[in-house]
């Protein structure tokens, strides 16, 4: 299985820091990020790994790592940063990570044992760290609902109350070939701006609603973060810290 980081985007809300690096080459801890996420997906058994770049390609030139380029990352979302490596989609299976992001091995391992199509990790006990992040949780949460055997219902929605989020998105998750065709089949009934707006919860709501391919949720309940802020990096330096 093969595994593809997403790192086109630009980090707008880490300030300063975000003028002259890529969200993922931040560094927490005394270590980038994207390393956070090398070293998991490595532990997990992956060894061909391949980066979707845009902004500030040129810093990635040092990663011994397949590379496709997203030269419209100003004006697109993550999908079509995903679509740039379709070559890989439409081959064999491949974990999907977003890059500013941190977890264990552990869950890479969960999604390759995993036989169904599609497949995302979620934190079930993401009340907690939302409240530390945010203080109101529902200031960044969005909808996640599972029926009875573990299959997504809904994502991606603005949730009234906390009870509407039975967990917490990771930005993680493993497409098959079959899976993928089905998304590059909703995409094409989509106008190009619509395309280029899509988020990628937006995305997984659309194969939802179209009722042709399951999602199935796998729960995930050891280390992790997603970092948007400088808030974040102190946050989770704080609890990353052995003392």
């Amino acid at each position: 299985m093969k595994a593809i980081i997403l790192a086109a985007g630009r980090g707008t809300r880490m300030k300063k820091l975000g003028d002259h690096l890529p969200k993922c080459l931040i560094e927490l801890k005394g270590q980038p990020l994207l390393e956070y996420q090398l070293n998991s997906l490595r532990q997990a058994g992956i060894g061909e790994i391949a980066l979707v770049t845009g902004y500030q390609h040129h810093l990635f030139a040092d990663y011994d790592l397949v590379k496709f380029h997203n030269e419209r990352w100003t004006e697109t979302n993550m999908v079509t940063s995903l679509g740039c490596a379709r070559e890989w989609l439409q081959s064999e299976p491949c974990v999907v990570s977003y890059s500013d992001i941190f977890y264990k091995a552990s869950a890479v391992i969960s999604l390759m044992k995993n036989k169904d199509e599609l497949a995302v990790t979620y934190d079930q006990n993401w009340l907690e760290l939302w409240t530390r992040r945010f203080g109101n949780p529902l200031l960044d949460a969005e909808t996640f609902r599972m029926n009875s055997n573990r299959k997504l219902s809904e994502i991606g929605k603005k949730p009234k109350s906390a009870n509407e989020v039975e967990g917490q998105y990771m930005g993680l998750l493993k497409f098959s070939p079959s899976s993928w065709a089905e998304i590059e089949r909703l995409l094409a009934r989509l106008s190009l701006a619509e395309r280029d707006n899509i988020h990628m919860t937006g995305m997984l709501q659309l194969v939802l609603e179209e009722g042709r391919t399951s999602i199935t949720a796998l729960p995930y309940v050891d280390r992790w973060g997603e970092v948007d802020t400088m808030d974040d990096v102190m946050l989770y330096e704080k609890m990353l810290n052995p003392n």
